[in-house]
């Protein structure tokens, strides 16, 4: 199974970047399934129902979020009533959408995905992502092996920590959130593909997706300030992984494509 995941997408730079270079990745690497965080994807904080059905266009089959998925209160029934969406799974009972998903692959096998939030550094009292992990796990594994984690969070130390803790239970360990694309990309002990982070799909002339005199700005002066998707050349990052049947990973590698 050759799975594409994409970084956390920005704004309409990363969206109108996206559909420009998907539908080549998917034909250049025999795409069965393209994951991509959209928790960013609508000016830059949040996603809408109008979004998430461009992200769908463009070739994207699932879409993950985190913390920032319900800047935008439209999308709160959409996650009810559209499974391809994920928040994170470690949200309160109750909240609208649900945290994992099985999905067919075009190569006919099924592939489950499931979307957890870190909490060192995070304002949210969350569950422990650890623990979720093991429950959502455990069910998703009743009905297969190929099993793929967008692990959301600020720590490096924590998506190290939790790769480990998931090595060979999932096929795939995918970092999101701070925009930065490590370089740390590997096989780890027991099988289980993993990164730190995939990286941002928007603006790199911005500071991680926003528009670089806003945020310098907010540093000088501490005052508050709308966050508006930087301008200016543009990247894709994500990674391709390629997945056996038995569901161990049998590679990974980066994607970048910058302007």
């Amino acid at each position: 199974m050759n799975l594409i995941f994409i970084g956390d997408i920005f704004g309409s730079p990363g969206r109108e970047f996206l559909a420009a270079h998907l539908p080549s990745l998917i034909k250049r690497y025999e795409a069965d399934l393209v994951i991509a965080n959209g928790e960013n994807a609508a000016g830059g904080a949040g996603l809408t129902p109008e979004v998430a059905e461009e992200l769908f266009s463009a070739g994207v089959d699932v879409i993950t979020s985190g913390n920032h998925i319900w800047n935008k209160k439209e999308i709160f029934p959409t996650l009810d009533s559209e499974r391809r969406i994920l928040r994170p799974a470690n949200y309160p009972p109750g909240v609208p959408g649900k945290g994992s998903g099985l999905f067919q692959a075009r190569d006919g096998k099924t592939v489950g995905v499931l979307n957890v939030c870190g909490r060192v550094f995070s304002p949210q009292n969350l569950d422990c992502p650890f623990r979720v992990m093991d429950t959502e796990i455990l069910k998703l594994r009743q009905t297969t092996p190929i099993i793929v984690v967008d692990f959301h969070a600020e720590a490096t130390s924590e998506k190290v920590a939790a790769g480990y803790y998931v090595d060979g239970r999932v096929s795939a360990f995918l970092g999101t959130h701070t925009h930065v694309q490590t370089a740390d990309e590997r096989i780890l002990p027991n099988g289980t593909a993993y990164i730190t982070d995939a990286g941002m799909t928007g603006s790199y002339e911005g500071v991680i997706g926003v528009d670089k005199d806003i945020i310098l700005k907010r540093f000088l002066t501490q005052l508050p300030g709308r966050h508006e998707p930087a301008k200016g050349k543009r990247q894709l990052c994500g990674v391709f992984c390629e997945i056996a049947g038995s569901g161990s990973a049998r590679s990974i590698q980066r994607i970048t494509i910058r302007e």
